[in-house]
Formats: C-alpha cells, sequence, structure tokens
C-alpha cells in the first residue's frame, strides 16, 4: 500500500492508542508514550501525509488524528494477532451450545447469548428465512460511543427489529474470508460511523445466515474475532447433524 516503515508503525500505535482512549492522538502524547524515536515535529508530517491516504482523520483543527476504517481494517488484517482461546474457555462455550443442539431456536438463543458474554458486545443472528437473534444490549454502554451518543444507539436498536435492513448489512461483506468485519461508512447507516461489526456466515440445513457482534469501530478485535469465529463454527458443526 506504499507505506514506509515508519508509516506503518505509526498506523499500529495510533490505532492501540485510540483504542485505549477513545481520544485523537497527538503527536507529541505518541512521542512521549510509545518513543517512535522521531520528533513531533516528523510525526506530524507522517500523520499529514496518512491522512492524505486515507488512513487518518482530524475531526478538529487543533486536535490529534484518529485511525479511519481504512487504519483499523489494516490494523487487523496485517498488524494484529489474534489471541488464542484457552482450552477452558473453548470447553465452556462448546458445553454450553451443544446443550441446545436439537432445537435451532434454542441453539441460536444460546449462541448469540455466550458470545455476547464473552467479547462484552451486542451480539446479533440473522437467517435468511426472517428469523433474528439477539443479546447483549446493555453491553453498547461499556463505550463511551453508544454511552454519550444515545442516536446512535438508538439506530441500532432499531435495526434490531428490521430483519431485512440487518440482512441488507450483513450482505455489504466481500471477499471469501470466513470472519468479515464493516467498519463505519461500509456499514451503509450514516450515524454509524464510530461502529464495527464483526460476523461469520452460518449454515442452517438450506439455510444462509450469520452471527456476530456490533460494538465500537476501537473494540478488541484481537479477542472477539476468534470467539466469533468458535461459536459460528460450532453452530455450523451442529447443523450438519440435522
Amino acid at each position: 500500500m506504499d507505506l514506509t516503515d515508519r508509516q506503518i508503525h505509526i498506523i499500529k500505535t495510533i490505532v492501540e492508542e485510540f483504542t485505549l482512549t477513545a481520544e485523537p492522538v497527538g503527536s507529541v502524547s505518541l512521542e512521549n508514550k510509545y518513543r517512535l524515536g522521531v520528533s513531533p515535529a516528523t510525526l506530524r508530517n507522517e500523520m499529514a501525509v496518512l491522512e492524505n491516504k486515507g488512513f487518518l482523520s482530524q475531526p478538529h483543527a487543533s486536535s490529534g488524528r484518529v485511525p479511519t476504517p481504512t487504519a483499523i481494517k489494516f490494523y487487523v488484517n496485517e498488524l494484529m494477532k489474534e489471541k488464542d482461546l484457552s482450552v477452558a474457555e473453548e470447553v465452556n462455550v462448546k458445553s454450553r451450545v451443544w446443550d441446545h443442539r436439537y432445537n435451532r431456536d434454542d441453539l441460536m438463543r444460546e449462541a448469540t447469548k455466550v458470545l455476547a458474554e464473552r467479547t462484552k458486545a451486542l451480539c446479533v443472528a440473522a437467517t435468511d428465512e426472517g428469523l433474528t437473534y439477539h443479546s447483549g444490549y446493555a453491553n453498547l454502554f461499556n463505550s463511551v460511543e453508544f454511552e454519550n451518543h444515545l442516536d446512535i444507539t438508538r439506530e441500532i436498536f432499531y435495526l434490531l427489529d428490521q430483519q431485512q435492513r440487518l440482512m441488507d448489512i450483513f450482505g455489504r461483506a466481500s471477499g471469501s474470508s470466513p470472519i468479515h468485519i464493516l467498519v463505519g461508512d461500509e456499514i451503509g447507516v450514516t450515524l454509524l460511523q464510530p461502529v464495527s461489526w464483526v460476523f461469520a456466515d452460518i449454515h442452517i440445513g438450506d439455510r444462509r445466515g450469520s452471527l456476530g457482534i456490533i460494538g465500537s469501530s476501537r473494540q478488541e478485535y484481537d479477542r472477539n474475532i476468534p470467539f466469533v469465529r468458535y461459536v459460528a463454527n460450532l453452530v455450523n458443526q451442529i447443523a450438519q447433524e440435522w
């Protein structure tokens, strides 16, 4: 993507700092905390270049930069290392989901409940036969994006009651990867700029659907992606037995 090693490192540190603070990242604080080995002036120049390349934006003229959806996707796909689920986590999740293997609705309700608990996010699933399942509504208020902007939270709750709009959003994902990530503009809803969706495809008999989480664009992708993948794989594995 025509990026230097220094620029890649700056993207990495800004994404990680923004994830922690939810605040624009300035050049002085970036150098003081991460010791990048260059002056604040050089950092400002590099950040301006990255802004022109679409990786950073500047909310206000006097503020620092925040990562764009492009930067977040680049970080997740190229720089981030996923955390492994522990054996105890896998056993606990599987035992809870497996107990509901004989009833589709119970299975999907438990799968969304477990995923919401583990990721501390709002979990939603939808199938092409018009069924939706969701859990973890209160988890949204763990992030300042939703706690301080009730219009965003209201829009998400509104979407949960519109199965076709949910399917349309899930359908915006592209590529053959088993895990899909939509951030900001990619969701196709103007209000949801600070939001990201992480989801996987599910197959229940001849029916198709999606299962995943809705959260802040600053969510812990390194932990959440493995959980989404694991729970979706469990659902697909169980559905093969029907």
